[in-house]
């Protein structure tokens, strides 16, 4: 079943909301939920619901309503992360229902005490044949905490098939069932589709659109940053490029590597614009945090000292491999600080529900990271919150955000209709290498950031976009328009109050346009409107000849001379564009 429940059975707003894993009473997709899996009791439910939704709320209703009947008499729940069975078993202790999260396969019994177990996925792959003795043991529901994460190896999916298959009952959850590869998840349906490839089909769904019409998640403004980088190639060369322009994969990579240099300045830019939006937000949401998603552990203790400088307190800094790391994130949710910088660390089911601001610093670019990472923040709390989440302008991000209410499912791969078709598995494989989101080996070893800037560029919003297409210097009067935001706002009072903003913007670009009022550039402001025609004219190069762009700069450099265009001067920036087009002239002819 695919949908939004109309029946209201519980207000997804503070005072009247159940704390988490606690309700008596469920939310409206809760309690459809629940009646469908009564009314078919099947041995496998797969419940598709967006973050924040409440899926462990409705799978502990699930459980209790098994246990009270006595189809079942334990339940083993299996979470991706060690964090996530603690707070699993802290969940289902409110709820009445009392789970050992330190059991391991090697150590067989638990204590009386316990009605089930709480397991992680590679827990359950070291040892499946112990936990499927359990299993057979007794009458068993085996909760399955975001499922897809069964086909993150194949170790994994065959373990946790071979553990729970005698399970009396599984029901499988996820947030995002989407994945990049084409591992079959286990105790899943798949279906084929119109292609006829086939795809994961789920019992219950409830999308981030109903969510967000029923209150209960807030809407999410996606803060785009763009500027100008430079770095040096490991062939000497340095390239200038505007982030978010036409460029190849492996420039993006290092693009989007450069602006999240912490020496560099846009990163800087972007997280004193982020502490400006959180000091707005707080105006309404006095506790409200933020969260700084790095790459890795220098990166986030250089964001770190940036923040303490530009906001005057230390942030949290959470490390994935420290032993106290989930201790620390429930410090901070039980905290007023301002910032948590953290590392791999944003996994589903986190549960920080205070968060409001977010700055996606990290490389990593999968759909599903980026899924998981936003819904840390849309957890809401009372109606007429918002979420902001800062980012870089680049293309599969943009495209990412710009798709956030779009359901998605798990599709198993290419399907093969010809039995003459030998290619079919080169060209699946030949996809996937081209899908991928970095930059070479050889690429990233040799990579040298030289400087960046930043400026704002756009505000994505329900499917639109709203600002200034990067016309805007960060730190401007400009900017804060969209910054001062109030942090609470109805989902379409936030859109009627972006589109008054980006009209307010062309009105005044208009009067700039008019004869006697045009104001002359200055000298910052001409060298940057320069470099990006050149580097537009660069970019059409490319696309016409197919000629890397640090090649097209290189040669223009040798032809017209001067230093990189990132600290050229406006004579020999003019000098490079004309001869371009001279290029282009000449190729026409």
């Amino acid at each position: 079943m695919t949908g939004r429940p109309d029946a209201v059975h519980l207000s997804p707003a503070w005072p009247d909301r159940a704390a988490w894993g606690t309700a008596p009473l469920l939310r409206a997709w809760q309690q459809t939920a629940m009646d469908q899996y009564a009314a078919t009791s099947p041995r496998d439910f797969l419940t598709v619901a967006t973050p924040g939704a409440g899926k462990t709320t409705f799978a502990l209703s699930v459980a209790a309503e098994l246990l009270g009947r006595r189809i079942i008499d334990r339940i083993t729940v299996v979470a991706p992360t060690e964090h996530l069975k603690t707070q699993w078993a802290e969940a289902a202790a409110r709820a009445g229902i009392p789970l050992d999260p330190t059991y391991s396969a090697g150590s067989g019994k638990t204590s009386q005490d316990y009605v089930g177990i709480a397991v992680t996925y590679a827990g359950v792959a070291v040892n499946p044949l112990a936990m499927r003795i359990r299993t057979e043991r007794f009458k068993t529901l085996v909760i399955l905490d975001e499922i897809h994460h069964a086909g993150d190896a194949m170790s994994w999916g065959e373990g946790i098939r071979e553990a729970f298959q005698p399970a009396t009952r599984r029901l499988a959850l996820t947030g995002t069932p989407f994945r990049s590869d084409i591992n079959p998840i286990p105790f899943v349906t798949y279906a084929p589709g119109d292609d006829g490839i086939p795809r994961s089909a789920a019992d219950f769904t409830y999308g981030y659109a109903h969510a967000l019409a029923d209150h209960v998640v807030r809407p999410v403004l996606f803060m785009a940053y763009s500027g100008e980088m430079t770095w040096r190639t490991r062939a000497g060369d340095e390239v200038a490029a505007r982030l978010g322009e036409p460029l190849t994969k492996d420039m993006h990579a290092q693009a989007l590597r450069t602006a999240l240099d912490p020496a560099g300045s846009w990163i800087p830019a972007v997280l004193a614009a982020a502490d400006k939006r959180l000091s707005e937000v707080r105006r309404h949401m006095p506790d409200a945090g933020g969260l700084v998603i790095a790459s890795d552990q220098d990166s986030a203790r250089a964001y770190a000292a940036l923040l303490r400088k530009i906001s005057g307190e230390a942030p949290v800094v959470v490390l994935s491999d420290e032993k106290g790391a989930s201790k620390k994130i429930g410090q901070f949710a039980e905290s007023e600080k301002r910032w948590m910088v953290a590392v791999r660390m944003v996994s589903e089911g986190v549960d920080v529900p205070r968060l409001a601001v977010g700055v996606w610093a990290t490389t990593t670019g999968t759909q599903l990271y980026f899924a998981q990472a936003v819904g840390r923040f849309v957890r809401a709390r009372s109606r007429g919150e918002t979420a902001s989440v800062f980012l870089p302008s680049v293309p599969h991000l943009l495209g990412y955000a710009s798709e956030m209410e779009v359901e998605r499912d798990h599709v198993l791969g290419r399907k093969v209709t010809n039995e003459d078709d030998i290619f079919a598995a080169e060209n699946e494989l030949l996809a996937a290498a081209q899908a991928g989101e970095s930059a070479s080996s050889e690429l990233e070893m040799s990579f040298e950031a030289l400087g960046s800037t930043a400026s704002f560029d756009r505000v994505l919003y329900d499917g639109g976009e709203f600002g200034h297409s990067g016309e805007v210097h960060a730190g401007s009067e400009e900017e804060m328009d969209f910054l001062g935001i109030p942090g609470l706002l109805e989902p379409d009072q936030v859109r009627e109050l972006l589109h008054s903003r980006t009209s307010e913007r062309a009105k005044k670009q208009k009067a700039a346009r008019e004869p006697d009022t045009v104001a002359e550039l200055t000298t910052h402001e001409q060298l940057a409107v320069l470099r990006r025609e050149l580097n537009g004219l660069v970019a059409a190069w490319h696309h016409r000849t197919g000629q890397a762009h640090g090649i097209t700069h290189a040669a223009l450099r040798k032809e017209c001379g001067g230093p990189a265009a990132a600290v050229a001067s406006a004579e020999q920036l003019h000098a490079r564009i004309n001869r371009v087009r001279e290029w282009a002239i000449k190729k026409t002819s």
